[in-house]
């Protein structure tokens, strides 16, 4: 049986299931941007997730040759940035050795590669410590390929990066998605290309301007948008409310009422919320009240969404399907303006538990919202991948993808 995936009605890559790799050089692009503190990861969420690709390949007696970027250290070789100290963490996860590459192409790449036995793992060095990766240049790709024989892509968090790794080298080789690009692109077009409907989405932020690209693409595709974050005040005030000192995108009111027209026109229904928790300010919820989205006072900040509004929300998305969710409803990282954020996410996160929805979340923002509301597993895939997963649901063309459909 072929592991396929499809993106709008069409078969577009391939997975490890076609493919046999047994002895054979497999090179594995990977996302190790991971956070680095004081030498050591702070955040092992990338390295776990990329694991089992990497253990799969391996186990199936393949040599397994790690390529990634790491930071933006501009086409020189910087020593904080190299890839070196992430092949311990590596091989912790994998519970397997990890050899190390001083370069990434090249002698000293092709010598590590070379011991490799069947089942071995190799790490190259950063890819970007050469002007090659991020130009997309085909010598460079051409380099990269001569060290394996079969290209494995299980980042898409760094598909939305037309670079030599992500792109050009799928000229030179056969190309097949790896298991995690495998399940975000499945997830994603279980959530957009062919979703169980009503679909909804929540979109939060600050800026619609930031945002006009998704709220476009979302209002032609979803059936309820929901609207919160600093963005909804915006929206508020083109409908002729007072939102007080709340953050506002004034010159932007028109283009927020567009974007409502437009909705409207394709069938989407626009939700924003009927109350508000206001505050003078962020400083810990002081002097933080509840009111209706018509009593906002010229001195008072919107900063979360009220009891009434959660309820409405939790009513509207127990009757959808799918829900889709970038951005928080308020200033979650400030207490207790992340109590909106927080009911809705719990609920979206029962409602999948009960098989009666199927949620999709991404964004940096979104998943450190969902993971302080501790429903980061009650939802049916969270996407770390942040530019990439933001971009796709834009409708934008990701090139990491598009090399695949070769």
């Amino acid at each position: 049986m072929q592991g396929q995936a499809i993106e709008h009605g069409r078969t577009i890559f391939e997975t490890l299931d076609d493919v046999e790799v047994e002895g054979r050089r497999v090179l594995i692009r990977i996302d190790l941007n991971v956070p680095v503190r004081d030498g050591r990861v702070s955040d092992m969420t990338r390295i776990e997730r990329v694991a089992p690709t990497i253990a799969e390949l391996a186990d199936k007696g393949a040599r397994v040759v790690v390529m990634s970027h790491f930071g933006r250290p501009n086409g020189k070789r910087v020593g904080d940035l190299s890839l070196a100290p992430l092949a311990a963490p590596l091989a912790q996860v994998l519970g397997r050795p990890v050899a190390f590459a001083a370069d990434c192409i090249g002698p000293l790449a092709a010598s590590v590669v070379g011991g490799l036995e069947s089942g071995g793992v190799a790490l190259l060095e950063n890819l970007r410590f050469h002007i090659g990766e991020e130009s997309n240049d085909l010598r460079f790709a051409r380099a990269l390929a001569e060290l394996g024989e079969i290209y494995v892509d299980d980042a898409f968090s760094a598909a939305h990066r037309a670079h030599a790794s992500l792109d050009a080298i799928a000229r030179h080789l056969p190309a097949v998605a790896g298991r995690l690009m495998q399940a975000e692109l499945d997830a994603l077009h279980g959530a957009l290309g062919s979703p169980q409907r009503p679909l909804a989405a929540i979109v939060g932020g600050a800026k619609i301007s930031t945002k006009l690209d998704l709220l476009g693409n979302l209002s032609a595709k979803v059936d309820k948008l929901v609207i919160g974050g600093a963005m909804a005040n915006t929206f508020l005030h083109a409908a002729g409310v007072n939102v007080g000192k709340s953050l506002c995108e004034y010159e932007m009111v028109k283009t927020a009422a567009k974007v409502q027209a437009q909705a409207a026109a394709q069938g989407c229904d626009i939700i924003l919320p009927v109350d508000a928790v206001v505050a003078p300010g962020l400083e810990a919820g002081k002097n933080a009240r509840t009111v209706a989205i018509d009593e906002i006072h010229d001195w008072t900040m919107i900063l979360d969404i009220g009891p009434a509004s959660v309820e409405m929300l939790i009513k509207i998305l127990g009757r959808c399907r799918t829900v889709v969710w970038n951005g928080p409803l308020g200033a979650f990282e400030f207490p207790p303006f992340d109590v909106g954020t927080v009911a809705v996410a719990k609920c979206v996160a029962a409602a999948t538990k009960a098989g009666t929805i199927r949620s999709v979340a991404g964004g940096g923002d979104t998943v450190a919202a969902l993971t302080g509301a501790g429903v980061i597993e009650g939802f049916s895939y969270v996407s770390t991948a942040g530019g990439a997963f933001l971009e796709w649901l834009e409708g934008k063309e990701l090139p990491g993808v598009k090399a695949l459909m070769r």
